[in-house]
């Protein structure tokens, strides 16, 4: 991953919210606040790869990410093709409107993570994740694995 830049936001902590059965919820003000003043709004939300979650980009991160991504393909190859195609499959940009900050964001891909009434959004640095609450509480490890998984990592640097 490329080196942070400064004007990066950081999104920190876990907020719950209730989702309505059209996808609406509340994007959480503190998450919200967390973005510059004045500052493009616009997300994209998409399903991640490993976890069943949503990953929601700032829309300038999304931007970069996917220049990152696409630089490491030649389109000429057609299993890069196929790849790019699926990589931009399922996405949604959502904005939260100056009201109430409520986003909707779409049926197909709540459904894909399982949400039913209640998500939670966490903070994951350059990102916000968006897990169905019930998967949220679950997808927590052991503090023996937590701390393994550490020690193996130091071990690579």
């Amino acid at each position: 991953m490329p080196q942070k830049r400064k004007d990066m936001v950081t999104f920190i902590g876990e907020y719950s919210a209730k989702i309505d059965d059209k996808g609406r919820v509340v994007f959480p003000s503190p998450l919200k606040g967390m973005m510059p003043d004045g500052g493009d709004m616009r997300f994209v939300i998409k399903k991640d790869i490993f976890e069943p979650c949503l990953e929601m980009y700032t829309f300038e991160e999304w931007e970069r990410q996917s220049a990152d991504v696409k630089a490491q393909l030649n389109f000429f190859k057609k299993d890069h093709a196929i790849f790019w195609r699926e990589y931009m499959r399922d996405r949604a940009i959502v904005e939260p409107d100056a009201k109430i900050g409520r986003i909707t964001i779409p049926k197909k891909l709540l459904d894909s993570i399982g949400v039913t009434k209640e998500v939670v959004f966490s903070g994951n640095d350059y990102k916000i994740e968006i897990w169905a609450k019930e998967k949220f509480e679950a997808s927590g490890i052991s503090e023996e694995a937590y701390l393994a998984i550490a020690e193996r990592l130091s071990q690579q640097r």
